[in-house]
């Protein structure tokens, strides 16, 4: 099997994780454990399984001027991304937020046409305005709440913000994919983001009652931390190193397909409209934005 042909397969299984993570985590939450709380929880165990895979990977040395890119693709990968995400997913629904969230390839490139002047077409002019309709249809017209999302429209802007800062973390990462193993950069982003979230997410963690968890809380924990965290990092990671960051976002659009049907067969979430309206807005907005006119794929910056 190629190299590329596994690029693929990793970045499918994240996407198929992070679509169950919607209703898996968003069941946690806040009966067993806080937003911001759960962010620490995530970061410090991805930390700790990455230092410790880390022994078996190279030894490399970090070359001083890209310290500052690292820090910066732990601030948009793994603090603004997750806590928005989270606190968003405790006040929305995990439809809601699975489909929000697949404008991250329209926003990758907006963000690619600023920093490196990339030509856009007018057909990904209008899959970029049709998509950004999908996502302000669900922000607008969804109910302002129901059982366990007790302030909709707020956590569906939170998701748009996860969804840029997202986007911002695949372009800035992606030249360091080409000079640095998975194990180096992630053990590395990882605990940068142990560090930068630590004050703004240690009280929640520190209200966990860790002796009343049931059973079930404990294992979807587990889930997040080492599926949704340290597996979907780790294989994104991988991905980069032959797919472009626009591809790999493109993967996105797999989690609705994945996060509607396991939500509904939960009786997490159920279909009404203006989801099923804002979908098909916001999937086909991601069908025109990555629809390749030419064979050239979008560049990334080297910032």
């Amino acid at each position: 099997m190629d190299s590329r042909t596994l690029a693929i397969l990793a970045a499918t299984g994240a996407s198929t994780i992070y679509g169950i993570n919607h209703t898996i985590a968003k069941g946690l939450m806040p009966i067993y454990i806080e937003p911001f709380g759960f962010i620490f929880l995530r970061v410090t165990g991805a930390a700790i399984l990455f230092w410790l895979i880390g022994f078996w990977g190279p030894k490399e040395k970090v070359a001083t001027g890209d310290w500052m890119r690292i820090v910066a693709c732990a601030i948009f990968g793994m603090v603004i991304n997750m806590l928005m995400f989270f606190k968003g997913l405790s006040l929305s629904t995990p439809i809601n937020s699975s489909v929000i969230i697949t404008v991250s390839p329209i926003l990758v490139l907006l963000l690619a046409a600023v920093l490196i002047k990339e030509r856009i077409t007018l057909l990904k002019t209008l899959g970029i305005v049709i998509g950004l309709t999908g996502a302000l249809t669900l922000v607008l017209f969804s109910n302002t709440e129901t059982v366990n999302a007790p302030n909709i429209p707020v956590g569906n802007m939170l998701f748009i913000v996860n969804a840029f800062s997202y986007g911002i973390y695949l372009i800035l990462v992606k030249p360091l994919t080409a000079k640095y193993h998975s194990f180096t950069l992630m053990k590395w982003l990882f605990l940068f983001a142990v560090i930068i979230n630590f004050p703004i997410t240690i009280s929640e963690f520190a209200r966990v009652e860790w002796l009343e968890l049931p059973a079930h809380a404990i294992w979807k924990m587990g889930f997040v931390v080492v599926g949704t965290t340290f597996l979907t990092y780790l294989f994104n990671i991988y991905a980069l190193k032959e797919l472009s960051a626009a591809t790999i976002s493109a993967f996105i659009y797999l989690q609705p397909l994945i996060a509607i049907t396991f939500a509904v067969a939960m009786g997490a979430d159920s279909l009404d409209i203006v989801k099923i309206t804002a979908a098909i807005l916001v999937f086909t907005g991601v069908y025109l934005v990555t629809k390749k006119s030419k064979p050239k794929q979008i560049s990334t910056p080297n910032l």
